[in-house]
Order: C-alpha cells, then structure tokens, then sequence
C-alpha cells in the first residue's frame, strides 16, 4: 500500500515562521539604532576633518562644532556632553561610547553597545 505525502501542516509553518517573524521584528526595531549611529559616527568623522591642522583648539570649539553638526542631524542620543574629547600626544580624540537598550516584548530587550572614535591631526 503506498502513501501520499499532504506537505506542511499548520503546525509545521508555525514551528517554521515563528523564528523567523522574531527575527524580523529584531531587525526592525534594531534599525533606527544603527541608523543613529551612521549619524554618529559622520558627525564625528566629519568634525574630526573640520578641525585638521588649527593649532588653536580647545574642548569647546571641539564641542561647539560637534554640537552644531548633531543638531542639523538631529541626533538625540547620546548626548554632546557625554563625547569624550581628549588629548592624545599632538593629537585630539572624539570618543562617543554609548549604549541603546531596545526592548523586544515583556522584559525581554535587545543593548547594543558602541564605541566610535575619530582622531583630529
């Protein structure tokens, strides 16, 4: 007697999609972050090439510009007084280390944690 295969059962596409659904929403939620961090990560790169090769920088003027650029892109967190702007032999360091806390559902959340740095020559 031979025997017919149906194919999937309900059952099987929930074992199936349910991985994948949570998947989707990670990546959805996840997305604003890295987006936010692109933002970042160009407001100090480009800060860092505004200021090569003035011989009279301070923290402020650092801060200043970095402060207008995370205004015109709109960048909420992190904050410009928590860049870390320091002296490294002849050199100045932009050092934004931060972390976001995404929440997932219940109390289950997703901490991304970031470390971007950019060198003024």
């Amino acid at each position: 007697m031979r025997s017919r295969q149906a194919g999937i059962t309900f059952i099987g596409w929930l074992f199936l999609l349910a991985p994948v659904a949570v998947v989707g929403y990670a990546v959805i939620r996840l997305t604003p972050v890295y987006l936010n961090s692109l933002k970042v990560s160009k407001a100090l790169e480009q800060t860092a090439s505004e200021n090569v090769g003035e011989a009279q920088l301070n923290v402020e003027a650092v801060r200043r510009s970095l402060a207008r650029r995370f205004d015109i892109d709109s960048i909420n967190h992190p904050d410009v007084k928590t860049i870390t702007v320091a002296r490294d032999g002849t050199n100045w360091v932009l050092a934004a280390e931060y972390e976001d806390v995404i929440p997932m559902f219940g109390s289950i959340s997703l901490l991304v944690q970031f470390d971007k740095r950019a060198v003024v020559e």
